[in-house]
């Protein structure tokens, strides 16, 4: 008979690479935007301001993206936990 599996709320591998790939994405996707927004409002040499609004940008939706992301594995825990409890026959009724 082989021993029952531990339970555990950590998400699988897949989910959390996929996690932090849309958090890398969102962040460089707020980047672009945020260096977008600088470049079309100054004239001349803004580079100094084209880097503050990119890495504005990159930091506000990286970190927006980060909170969604810890939810959706929140919920997939729970989601996981819950199921677990049914196979086991402690689910509430």
């Amino acid at each position: 008979m082989s021993e029952p599996k531990p339970l555990s709320a950590i998400p699988p591998v897949a989910a959390r690479v996929v996690a932090f790939v849309t958090i890398l994405l969102g962040g460089l996707a707020g980047g672009l935007i945020g260096f977008a927004l600088v470049d079309l409002q100054c004239d001349g040499d803004c580079a100094v301001s084209k880097g503050l609004g990119l890495l504005a940008g990159a930091v506000a939706c990286a970190g927006g993206m980060a909170i969604v992301a810890v939810l959706a594995l929140r919920a997939m825990g729970e989601w996981r936990e819950i199921a677990d409890r049914e196979q086991a026959g402690h689910a509430p009724r």
